[in-house]
């Protein structure tokens, strides 16, 4: 009996994906449910004749990747890459994000989750190994009938074609490779990506606001707003979000918007620098530009705060996770702060930070301090609400769809009321507000929607200013258009198109969402290459919007300019020969505490997630002041790491017993015969009431 119950255990573990997939979409995909029926007679296989201890792990991390990867397909519309392997060795990310177990899909969660534990206690006789060549034969069928339609049928979605973990495997060994500084010696960037564009008619003669108020919400899309979407011609109406629009009814709308990649800080380094982030999941544009401080001073706070601004950043999640801490002032913010700030207390629990009610409440209280001071000012704000699991409470999301729609909901009323709060107070009569997104979540209408973000403008000058302003725009025209409208120089390595001018030519956008790269040229054609390497090509008058009606596969693949492109974009901050710095300490206190709990949670240093390229060099010099300490001294200790493993064949000497007021020195080199990702530094350190001053963190990189 025990025998057949962990059979059938295994069956339920592996075919669950498949199952989930039949009842969701019928055979509406059948390329995804070959997928998954591919994967699963293959694991099913592999579970059977394993020993007892490889069965109960390859158990445990099917059913783990399988439940990340609905939750991942839940908030974002992606599959995962494994470049996301990286956010499990943060345990801030993983607490917060699986915080009071609000899985979007219980009904998936619970076989799986059951069955493994199942299969981990029950013992098992294996079967005669000629069942296993039979089912490994068959699976090995299935998965080369699903190869051959899935290259037939790439215009589909990756989610509709694949099991999470089969494109995690594509993604990760099957991948063109990156292409290098000789790949990229002699390619020009189209013009369109590569400089400032102000040959359009402006559409005012001067800006009259002198405040600059830019409003990023976490993960909208352009489709919530209604008359965004209509004029886009997309018909959707499960989530709307009409009190925003209700409170924008005076606004200039951009419909078409793009932002250009997922997560929060490479939408932000476009937003705030005037540059496309990397269109890749290599290290963020936002780490190097630490390396590149002439760059930082072309970001739209530095640049006006130059010309007299007063710039502060103010967001609803803590300041360290993804360096914002580091990132911000070194573009200019002279005034930086996260939930840290707030007095007022959620009104429900949420790990991520303020609910967006209490953020907006406590915005409108920071811009009132600003304006009591009567000089020009520039504020950013970012909300962290509709960031998963979702600041909701339960009871409230019973009344929705689904939590994100509830969280969505709840913002929609939070910003709108925030709006007409700004009106009410007479912000809104000398400011010029953006209300926008750092990415977009996207949603199962389609994969291009993770590309579409929010583009609404607020300015004195209403009634000058079209209601829909046409043509395609996206985060990094952001910085350029600000200076536009207020009449200040446009730095020599801003790029992008002003939202106040019109322009007679479609224009050059690229993004990459949902492992896409899209590209939309000056002659109206548009590109879609997926991770594979494969590209389909059409005419369209965006980079947005249903794809053209003949999306044709494009036989340059590998070779398509595309890849050029992302490449040259990807490289722009990186030398093409000589030294490059990476600077993460200039005189930052940490206090320490009184014992290591773990090695990323307790790092004092945010050098995180670093790529070095083949055949460099790399330099580390750290020096570190002691503030506190006990009478017996402070052990740092410094750690290395890639990927989650702690790399032990890089010597150094360590740091010396340090003592309350004393200095501590530490430098060392290493080689990189090889390129190395993900790679980590932890500085760690304890001791009661002890307390450091990060005086000097260098990482300088010889290629």
């Amino acid at each position: 009996m025990q025998s057949i119950i962990a059979f059938l255990s295994l069956a339920v573990l592996t075919m669950t994906p498949l199952i989930w997939r039949l009842v969701h979409t019928g055979r509406g995909e059948l390329i995804g449910l070959l997928s998954e029926g591919g994967v699963g007679l293959l694991l099913l296989v592999l579970l059977i004749w394993s020993p007892r201890w490889l069965r109960v792990i390859l158990a445990m991390v099917w059913a783990g990747f399988m439940i990340g990867a609905n939750e991942l397909v839940a908030a974002m519309n992606r599959l995962p890459a494994w470049q996301d392997l990286h956010y499990l060795t943060n345990l801030d990310f993983v607490k917060n994000s699986t915080a009071s177990f609000n899985l979007s899909s219980p009904a998936l969660v619970w076989p799986l989750a059951l069955s493994a534990l199942l299969v981990c206690v029950l013992p098992l006789s294996r079967p005669k190994w000629r069942y296993a060549v039979i089912g490994l034969a068959a699976g090995t069928v299935i998965l080369l009938i699903q190869t051959r339609l899935s290259l037939e049928n790439d215009d589909q979605s990756v989610i509709a074609r694949h099991n999470a973990l089969h494109w995690f495997i594509i993604d990760t060994f099957f991948a063109p490779p990156p292409l290098t500084a000789e790949d990229l010696a002699n390619f020009q960037l189209p013009r369109g990506l590569d400089r400032a564009d102000l040959d359009g008619k402006p559409l005012l003669a001067k800006g009259a606001a002198k405040n600059v108020l830019i409003v990023t919400l976490e993960g909208m899309p352009g489709l919530y707003y209604p008359e965004i979407r209509q004029a886009m011609r997309v018909d959707y109406d499960k989530v709307s979000m009409a009190r925003l629009a209700e409170s924008t009814r005076d606004s200039m709308l951009i419909p078409d918007f793009t932002v250009h990649g997922h997560q929060t800080i490479r939408g932000l380094y476009a937003l705030l620098c005037g540059d496309f982030s990397k269109l890749s999941w290599d290290t963020p544009k936002a780490v190097e530009l630490s390396g590149d401080p002439e760059r930082a001073k072309e970001c739209l706070p530095e640049q006006m705060a130059e010309k007299g601004w007063d710039t502060h950043y103010l967001q609803a999640a803590g300041l360290a996770f993804m360096g914002k801490d580091r990132f911000m002032p070194l573009v200019g913010f002279q005034e930086v702060h996260g939930s840290e700030w707030f007095t007022e207390p959620n009104p429900y629990p949420f790990e991520w930070g303020v609910v967006d009610s209490v953020f907006f409440r406590g915005a409108r209280n920071y811009i009132a301090a600003l304006q009591q001071k009567h000089r020009p000012w520039m504020l950013t704000l970012l909300t962290v609400g509709t960031h998963q699991p979702y600041a909701v409470p339960d009871n409230v999301v019973a009344q929705y769809p689904d939590r994100r729609a509830a969280t969505v909901d709840l913002l929609d009323q939070s910003v709108g009321q925030f709006i007409e709060d700004l009106r009410q107070d007479g912000v809104l009569e000398d400011t010029l507000v953006i209300v926008t997104s750092d990415e977009s979540h996207g949603s199962e209408l389609a994969e291009w929607v993770s590309s579409w973000g929010l583009g609404i403008i607020l300015a004195p000058e209403d009634g000058q200013l079209p209601r829909l302003k046409l043509g395609g725009y996206g985060l990094v025209d952001t910085e350029v258009s600000i200076l536009d409208y207020l009449g200040l120089p446009i730095p020599a390595g801003v790029v992008g198109r002003s939202f106040f001018r019109d322009y007679p030519t479609p224009r050059e956008m690229v993004s990459y969402t949902t492992s896409k790269r899209r590209w939309h040229t000056a002659d109206n054609l548009r590109y879609e290459c997926s991770d594979d390497g494969r590209c389909r090509v059409g005419r369209a008058d965006s980079l947005l919007g249903p794809p053209p009606a003949e999306f044709l596969q494009d036989k340059e693949g590998r070779r398509n300019p595309i890849f050029l492109i992302v490449g040259a974009l990807d490289h722009k901050l990186l030398p093409q020969h000589g030294v490059r710095v990476l600077k993460f300490a200039s005189g930052e206190i940490r206090q320490l505490r009184e014992k290591i709990r773990n090695e990323w949670s307790d790092n004092l240093v945010g050098a995180q997630d670093l790529d070095f390229p083949a055949n460099s060099k790399v330099h580390v010099s750290i020096r570190v002041k002691v503030l506190q300490a006990t009478a017996e001294g402070v052990q740092l200790r410094l750690v290395l790491k890639m990927w989650q493993g702690t790399i032990n064949s890089i010597q150094h000497a360590g740091f010396p017993l340090l003592h309350a007021q004393e200095e501590g020195k530490l430098e060392f080199s290493f080689d990189n015969p090889v390129a190395r990702q993900s790679f980590s530094f932890h500085l760690l350190g304890e001791g009661k009431d002890a307390s450091i001053q990060m005086e000097e963190f260098n990482v300088t990189i010889e290629n």
